[in-house]
């Protein structure tokens, strides 16, 4: 066993860091983990952002990984006959972007969602590149607690989720910094 026992999560599963260290991921990932550290303070007015290009692939995995087989996603020849004209993404596909800023940049790593408001302004196609952005509004003094702005854009530059979110930022309680080792160890 290459973790010991009491390390394992309670599903008897490694912890995710684990994973990540054991140099069975490609150098790109690894980089992206050594780079990324939790904010040392946040302030507001702080941004962050994530940019993806929206692909079929995306789409038919989050479909089969949620059970959302929605025709206006999967199904062309239906979409065809909608006020859309194409499929469209689902749209917590697209809000997952949101997710990725904030639990990779902005706060970081340890952020836990307490609450997410969305309005979704126009809808977004396969294809389509989505930036999601994430602006600091307010740090609670009292508790680790941030209210962040959570909206994304596409390639036109128009916003099609409007959003705020309230997280707990809560500075990972395992050896975060033993992540930076991983890119040594991919080989």
């Amino acid at each position: 066993m290459s973790e010991p026992e009491s390390a394992l999560c309670r599903n008897g599963n490694a912890p995710l860091h684990s994973f990540f260290i054991t140099g069975t991921i490609e150098r790109r990932q690894a980089k992206l983990i050594a780079e990324t550290q939790p904010q040392a303070k946040i302030e507001v007015g702080q941004k962050a952002s994530f940019t993806k290009t929206i692909t079929e692939t995306d789409v038919i995995l989050f479909a089969g990984s949620t059970g959302d087989m929605n025709p206006f996603h999967i199904d062309e020849e239906f979409a065809k006959q909608t006020r859309f004209g194409t499929r469209i993404v689902h749209g917590m596909l697209v809000t997952g972007l949101i997710s990725a800023v904030m639990g990779m940049k902005l706060p970081g790593p340890g952020t836990i969602y307490l609450r997410q408001e969305l309005d979704f302004r126009h809808p977004v196609y396969i294809g389509d590149t989505i930036t999601a952005v994430a602006e600091v509004l307010h740090v609670r003094e009292d508790k680790p607690i941030v209210t962040l702005s959570t909206n994304c854009y596409n390639q036109n530059d128009e916003l099609v989720v409007a959003g705020k979110a309230v997280v707990l930022v809560d500075r990972i309680p395992f050896k975060y910094r033993t992540w930076k080792t991983a890119s040594s160890q991919v080989k």
